[in-house]
């Protein structure tokens, strides 16, 4: 894949069982860029003080967006609220990465965006904190149930990546309500200060649409869908769905494939980790 522009990135969650760490590696080695946004969520303090899951793969990320740094790559870090401890640094800069509570963007056909991670448009995160951590608890187990459903799919002979924590955000009206609630308070702020469109996070839900004429685009996450958006040369932005661009051709035909049962000296961790590697 050739070199980009720009690399967009949000809801990373380093320090959870659920970061994709291994795919975002092999997203960054063939994603080079000139400009590298971290939009907030990168790291999960908020997960990490109910128990810290550090894996070699999440140290491999965290070295390579500091290698990215070190060979001229301009990163920049925008905290989200699951990272905010690190806005009280806003304006410093840590190892070529530089802090910003905000960001503006112009691409390469002169358009200019608005970097920021979204959470100040979250009415729930802003004035109710305590349900925003019992959602995000919850979220985050069905983010995990994902990895036990992912094993079983592949014991059935199931193609392709089936999320269940999508499919429940996708199912109900309420998450419905709040992704475009959102979207219009984002959309709201950005026509106020005379912008082209907004680049953001934090709901978990990868878009690039036309809103009157402005573009919201949302980076998505890597606890679920392990997306990006990327800019083109020419400016152009383009949404990446890392699990469709690694997905295996779909056989015609393919075989379905009857349930082994496992032998009971296996532990559910033991395959948990031969499938995913993540524990």
């Amino acid at each position: 894949m050739p070199a980009v522009r720009s690399v967009f990135l949000s809801d990373i969650h380093l320090g959870t069982r659920a970061c994709k760490a291994e795919l975002l590696i092999d997203f960054l080695r063939e994603y080079p860029a000139q400009y590298l946004y971290l939009v907030g969520d990168i790291v999960d303090f908020w997960a990490m003080r109910r128990g810290i899951h550090w894996s070699a793969a999440q140290n491999t990320v965290v070295q390579k967006i500091l290698r990215r740094a070190r060979h001229g790559e301009r990163v920049i870090f925008i905290p989200g609220n699951h990272d905010e401890a690190l806005r009280d640094y806003v304006g410093a800069s840590f190892g070529d990465i530089t802090l910003h509570a905000e960001y503006v963007h112009e691409t390469a056909d002169g358009r200019r965006f608005l970097l920021i991670h979204g959470d100040e448009f979250d009415e729930v995160t802003r004035h109710h904190r305590w349900v925003a951590l019992l959602g995000d608890a919850a979220y985050g187990a069905l983010v995990r149930a994902n990895v036990v459903w992912a094993w079983v799919r592949r014991q059935m002979g199931r193609p392709g990546y089936w999320s269940l924590a999508g499919h429940v955000k996708r199912k109900v009206k309420k998450a419905l309500e709040f992704r475009y609630g959102f979207e219009d308070a984002v959309m709201r702020s950005v026509r106020e200060r005379g912008l082209d469109g907004v680049i953001c996070g934090h709901i978990h839900w990868a878009a690039i649409k036309e809103v009157e004429e402005l573009l919201y685009v949302n980076c998505g996450d890597w606890v679920d869908s392990c997306t990006a958006i990327v800019e083109h040369a020419d400016g152009r932005l383009e949404l990446v769905d890392w699990h469709r661009e690694i997905a295996p051709p779909q056989p015609p035909q393919a075989p379905r494939r009857s349930l082994e049962p496992l032998p009971p000296e296996v532990e559910l961790a033991d395959v948990l980790h031969r499938a995913d590697g993540i524990l």
